[in-house]
């Protein structure tokens, strides 16, 4: 990584003298150079950056970084695709969205109506009339990709699977699903039923993030619900084939239709690293699994997700004009991370942009330039610079003195 620290003093400052003995020292004109040094980045832009493609029989697919949104590969990304139960994501997410919210418990018992319990598909096999509790709901849906459970949940919460439906749109805008359109609960097939590669990734790492306590259910194997005709209890294990594997997966969706193929939205970490892949359209289960795990070995093969400054880490220094500290220490609000290809790691270059000297008074938290990170094959990252201290203005005595003291000795205050 090269951290290029140019620095420019400023040049002059406008003739401010006589306003500064007349009180106004402070409306004097700042005309400084731009001061460029070390920088970091935010969340990377969503644009595929790999001069690798992977080579896949998948119709539709996205790769991305789980921690910035970096996308590292695309394919037919923002095509309309039916989600089949690939869409049980965006059930999830309305239903932990209930339970946070206290308007749902796990230990809840809903009752399993006929439209539930005729359903075809995958299912469940929750008895017609009876009641069950929320957490075997939720498992069942996640683990079984029980359609049925499915059912029981939306008319639960809503009344029916219609107005369940409506409530996964309006969840889906709020969250910046821009390619989707729910008509059911199950991602039963329906031309109105449909979303995108690039919306299931965004809604896959939204599920992640906002409800960590309940995303644990997508690692288990299998899950064990009523019995057979003969009394023998119903074990179904988890269709997704890479929890099966030594790939760090721990969730988190399948799906097929004949329409659709076989897809699979799925996560992994590995060394505190988490990627996300959604792919869609395959032929067949076996192809499913294959690709599903070279495509994720690839991801994180080929790049890496670098921390260039951690929050609140000083970055550069700014002098303060008509301060009563001359210099204030210059930081990142939050961490700045870039995922980029390996290879070119080398070759990043990270620049703080501000305009010297910075006016008194200064607020903690005020933003006073940019940190740029530049890396080739890829946009600038832009990220604000913050003030790391409160300075206060010199008073109107302190002021004229300080004007006095640079436009006859030289020194800045």
């Amino acid at each position: 990584m090269t951290l290029t620290i140019p620095v420019l003093r400023p040049l002059a400052l406008a003739a401010a003298f006589l306003l500064a003995l007349a009180g106004a020292a402070d409306a004097q004109q700042r005309a400084a150079p731009r001061g460029q040094r070390p920088a970091t980045p935010a969340p990377a832009p969503a644009a595929p950056v790999n001069p690798l493609v992977p080579d896949t029989s998948a119709r539709q697919v996205v790769i991305a970084d789980f921690t910035t949104g970096t996308v590292l590969f695309e394919k037919n990304a923002d095509e309309r695709m039916p989600p089949s139960s690939m869409s049980k994501i965006m059930t999830a997410y309305v239903v932990f969205q209930a339970l946070k919210k206290g308007d749902l418990r796990m230990d809840d018992l809903l009752t399993v109506s006929e439209r539930a319990w005729r359903i075809q598909g995958s299912k469940m096999f929750v008895p017609l009339g009876e009641r069950v509790k929320v957490e075997d709901l939720l498992r069942g849906m996640i683990i079984q990709s029980g359609n049925d459970a499915c059912i029981v949940l939306a008319e639960g919460i809503a009344g029916s699977e219609e107005g369940f439906a409506e409530r996964m749109n309006l969840s889906a805008k709020q969250i910046g699903l821009t390619g989707s359109n729910f008509r059911n609960a199950s991602g039963w097939p329906d031309p109105q039923h449909y979303m995108t590669a690039r919306d299931l990734m965004i809604l896959a790492r939204r599920l992640i993030a906002d409800f960590p306590e309940y995303y644990k259910f997508y690692s288990e194997k299998e899950f064990t619900y009523g019995k057979d005709e003969k009394g023998t209890p119903i074990r179904q294990g988890n269709r997704n084939p890479l929890l099966y594997k030594n790939t760090g997966a721990d969730g988190i969706k399948t799906g097929h239709t004949d329409e659709a193929g076989y897809g699979l939205t799925a996560s992994a970490t590995r060394e505190g690293r988490r990627v996300i892949t959604v792919m869609n359209g395959w032929q067949s289960m076996r192809i499913r699994a294959e690709e599903s795990e070279r495509l994720m070995d690839w991801a994180f093969r080929e790049f890496g997700t670098y921390t260039v400054f951690k929050a609140g880490q000083p970055v550069d220094k700014a002098e303060v004009w008509l301060g009563e500290q001359q210099q204030v220490a210059l930081v990142v609000g939050e961490d700045a991370a870039i995922t980029m290809p390996r290879r070119l790691r080398p070759q990043l270059e990270a620049k703080v942009m501000f305009d010297a000297p910075v006016p008194a008074p200064v607020t903690k938290g005020q933003r006073v330039g940019s940190v740029v990170i530049t890396v080739p094959e890829r946009p600038p990252v832009e990220i604000p610079l913050v003030a790391d201290a409160d300075v206060e203005r010199l008073g109107f005595a302190g002021r004229i003195a300080a004007t006095l003291s640079h436009y006859i000795f030289g020194t800045k205050k």
